[in-house]
């Protein structure tokens, strides 16, 4: 119960005093703390109540964790304080653990292929030649990306997006198996940002994931180098906007915000990094974007990406038997549907039944449905269970 407890406590947002109350005050916070250090070890009562107060089975809280999570390093300024680190990662790991065994069910323990910390750049422009190697690793040519969230899980780093502080911009994660190997990787965002600025921070945090920068760089300014060229390759931005300009328009700059999924301040920012437009004109445009409040909420906001990569493959779990409805309900935060048609093995079993057998059985739907047809519920007609014979 070391650790878990505590993960599961605070990834709910409770404090010891907080837990003990959602338990109905049959124990006290200091007896919570003994659990959670592991000094002492709960009664069956009072372990059924912890996992109810928590949400989950009473044999999880005894279960180590399957995984080994380790985080990078939070960015720097993001004045965090400790007990919100530490809310932040229990979320994360709860969630990556949960995504690694959804994985593993249906994809098996196959060793993820992603570079992790490999690229070592001694200069900022190194680390242009790093976004595009890792573009051409995946196979994403030199146009813009359509969906960032999508590009990430598809290459296994799970895309997550939690409630926290405005201090907070985002963290990555790296999920180890036994074996020391990689099992997958996770990238942080904060919720309800603009969609420019969570995809830059996505890509920021993919730079963190690939780069293993030395003293001599600052690594801030590498992972956002890294983001700008990986949302935005030079060669890309050279053709649309040519490789010097003396003024670059608002309007010029709206249309690159749609094409590449990027914030005004962020195309700014990659302009000045490629030397398309001067120091001066760069003083002007951060003059332009304080003035007008851009800094807070820009003209044309992007939608936010939303990841799809846990429904799509908790459904698929469910449908291929390898999860229960329940299991899929708890994992997704949400009812699953419908009830399905009926398979063919239900189909076989039924007309194995006697015919009197099979006559009541019809004529119980025959009542349904007419009772649908009074209330006035054709649509559910497309979804029925409706056996034919």
């Amino acid at each position: 119960m070391v650790g878990r407890l505590k993960q599961l406590r605070l990834a709910r947002r409770l404090s010891l005093e907080g837990l003990a109350a959602e338990m109905g005050g049959i124990v006290t916070k200091q007896a919570l703390s003994k659990y959670e250090l592991g000094l002492s070890k709960p009664s069956a009562v009072v372990l059924n109540r912890l996992a109810g107060a928590l949400g989950v089975k009473a044999v999880y809280l005894w279960s180590e964790p399957s995984v080994d999570c380790r985080f990078i390093a939070y960015r720097k300024g993001s004045g965090l304080a400790k007990g919100e680190q530490q809310r932040v990662e229990s979320v994360v790991c709860q969630m990556l653990e949960d995504r690694v065994r959804l994985q593993e069910m249906i994809q098996g323990t196959a060793k993820m292929d992603f570079p992790i910390k490999e690229f070592k750049p001694n200069t900022l422009d190194d680390v242009e030649d790093f976004a595009k190697t890792l573009r051409e690793k995946w196979a994403l040519g030199l146009g813009p990306i359509s969906t960032m969230t999508d590009t990430l899980e598809d290459h296994l780093v799970h895309v997550f997006e939690i409630e926290a502080s405005e201090r907070f911009d985002g963290i990555s994660a790296v999920v180890y198996d036994s074996e020391e190997n990689v099992a997958a990787a996770a990238v942080v965002s904060r919720k309800c940002l603009p969609g420019g600025r969570q995809r830059l921070n996505l890509a920021h945090e993919l730079g963190h994931l690939v780069l293993d920068t030395p003293e001599s760089v600052d690594e801030e300014k590498a992972a956002f180098r890294f983001a700008g060229a990986f949302l935005a390759p030079d060669e890309s931005l050279f053709r649309d906007l040519g490789q010097k300009r003396s003024l670059v328009q608002t309007a010029e700059l709206l249309l690159l915000k749609q094409k590449y999924g990027m914030s005004i301040q962020a195309l700014v920012y990659r302009l000045h990094d490629l030397g398309i437009i001067s120091d001066q004109h760069n003083r002007q445009w951060w003059t332009t974007i304080n003035r007008e409040g851009w800094r807070k909420e820009e003209p044309s906001e992007l939608k936010p990406e939303k990841s799809e990569w846990l429904k799509k493959k908790a459904l698929r779990a469910l449908s291929e038997g390898l999860i229960t409805k329940g299991d899929a309900m708890k994992l997704l935060g949400e009812p699953v549907g419908a009830q399905e048609p009926i398979t063919l093995v239900e189909r076989q079993a039924f007309l194995k039944l006697p015919m009197e057998e099979r006559r009541k059985i019809m004529a119980k739907q025959a009542r349904e449905m007419a009772a649908e047809y009074k209330q006035g519920k054709v649509e559910d007609l497309e979804t029925g269970e409706i056996i034919e014979y």
